[in-house]
Formats: structure tokens, sequence, C-alpha cells
């Protein structure tokens, strides 16, 4: 996700089509896990704006919501450039408890500037520590490595506030986000966007995680999932719009209220396509 500033209609207006996959593979199918990894001793009694608590709240809350069920319209095993799949391949799905391992890896120190190498070997481990040993388990799986305050990957706040990618490993393609301390950007990484006052400070860290975690879901390798011409993902289309269609706003999960961006949604507008806070 690029920083508010960097973003005015960061994807086009074109629809999203299907690129085919990785060995097949292009959404979260099944039983959809999100593993949260917090990474390096860094965090020891060092969360000054409680992002972790946030976090966990929002992911024990958001499967199974209106607002991520967009990505349920989109699947893997069609042909590469579809736009509708109706009802054929494999649909991606948005089942409730998708928070499945919260790992504090702070037995000694990360990287003070991690590079995209170590953020995905940490992904690797991850997926040894919660048992995710073969290809097929890391199909439906994604890892969100959190670095600490202050200790944050190059190009955080000025380029992106988190990215999505995938490595390959022993244990087959393991999908993984870097997400840094999202606080510590203020407004280039959405402090108030939808909230204001002292409330809104955080908003940051479910408009963010929430964009990285619905463009796994529909893109879990990428770009080989679904994506529009310009290679923009159903959360890039729908990036820091603050007002109309498709503008950030709250939504109430079971865990509690929380700010959101909206998604890409082909089916909007009697399949012309749009952003969408909720989905039937």
């Amino acid at each position: 996700m690029r920083v508010k500033n960097a973003c005015r209609k960061c994807g086009g207006s074109s629809n999203l089509s299907y690129h085919g996959g990785t060995g097949g593979v292009g959404v979260e199918t099944g039983a959809d896990k999100v593993y949260l990894v917090y990474w390096g001793s860094q965090w020891n009694n060092n969360d000054p704006s409680g992002e972790a608590a946030i976090q966990q709240k929002f992911f024990n809350g958001v499967g199974g919501s209106s607002w991520n069920n967009s990505v349920t319209q989109y699947c893997e095993g069609v042909s590469s450039g579809t736009i509708s799949c109706g009802s054929s391949g494999t649909h991606a799905t948005n089942p409730a408890g998708v928070l499945s391992g919260v790992w504090y890896d702070n037995a000694s120190a990360a990287p003070s500037n991690p590079s995209q190498t170590s953020l995905a070997s940490e992904a690797i481990n991850a997926a040894a520590h919660f048992g995710n040993t073969t290809a097929s388990s890391n199909t439906t799986v994604q890892y969100v490595i959190n670095t600490a305050t202050g200790n944050n990957a190059s190009g955080f706040g000025t380029q992106y506030c988190a990215w999505h990618s995938s490595t390959s490993s022993n244990y087959g393609n393991v999908a993984y986000t870097n997400m840094p301390y999202i606080t510590d950007a203020g407004t280039s990484c959405g402090a108030n966007f939808v909230n204001s006052g002292s409330a809104g400070l955080t908003d940051g860290i479910t408009i963010v995680g929430g964009h990285e975690f619905a463009e796994t879901e529909s893109d879990i390798y990428p770009s080989s999932g679904w994506l529009d011409s310009t290679g923009s993902e159903n959360g890039d289309k729908c990036a820091w719009i603050n007002s109309g269609q498709g503008a950030s706003a709250n939504i109430t999960l079971s865990t509690g209220t929380f700010p959101v961006q909206s998604l890409w949604s082909n089916a909007f507008n009697s399949n012309a396509g749009g952003c969408v806070i909720s989905y039937p």
C-alpha cells in the first residue's frame, strides 16, 4: 500500500482479471489462515500505540464480515483474462476465525532495517513454527511479519505503508506481508484518516492491515492472481478514498469497531466495477 500522498487513484477504472496463478494457485480458498508474527526482541515491552492488540482484535473478527466478502467473487482454475468467475473455478473464501496463531519471535533482535530477503526468511521461519511445512498447507495461509517501532524497512512512510509478497521455500510458496509499525508514519499511513482526535491516531493499523489482507486473499502469490491492466490489486484501486462511493469508513465486527478502506468489486454497478465497503 502506497503512502497517502503518493496515491491519487492508484488503480485505473478497469476491472480486475485473472492472471493464471502460480502452480494453479491464485487466490486463498478453503480455510483461510492469518498468522501474526511480532519479530524481534524490540517488541519486548515496546508497543506504545498498542498495535498488537488492535491488530489481533481486527483479525479475530474480520473473517466472515460483509466488508471482506467481495473477495469471494474472485477464483482460480479459470483461464487467464477471466473477469467474472460466475460458478466456474474455485472461489476465494471468507470464513470466520481467520486468525490462526500469534508468535512473538523475540529471543533475539530483528534487523534494524530489514531487507526483503530477511523478511522472507522470517516468513519461512514462521511457517516452520506454525507447522505449515508442506506446499499444500501454505496455499491458504498468509504470514504478517510485524516490525517494532523505529525498526522498519527502507521506504516505509515515504514510499509505502506495507506490502505483500511471496517466497519459495522447502515448504512451497509462502505468502507474507511486511507490516511496519504503522503509527510511526503518522498521517502518511492513515492516522486520523477516518476518525478524528486521539481515537484516530491508530486508524492506519487496520486500514493498511486490511488492505494487505484482502489483496493476499485475491492475489496470494503476486502478481499471478487478480489485477487490473495497470497491475493494481483490489486494495490498490480503492486506497485513500475520503469521500463518495468507496470512502474509507468504520465497520463493526464482533470484536469491535475498526476503520477500513473499501475494496474493488468487479460485480459492482452492473459489472462496471467499483469500490465497496460491503458486499452481499
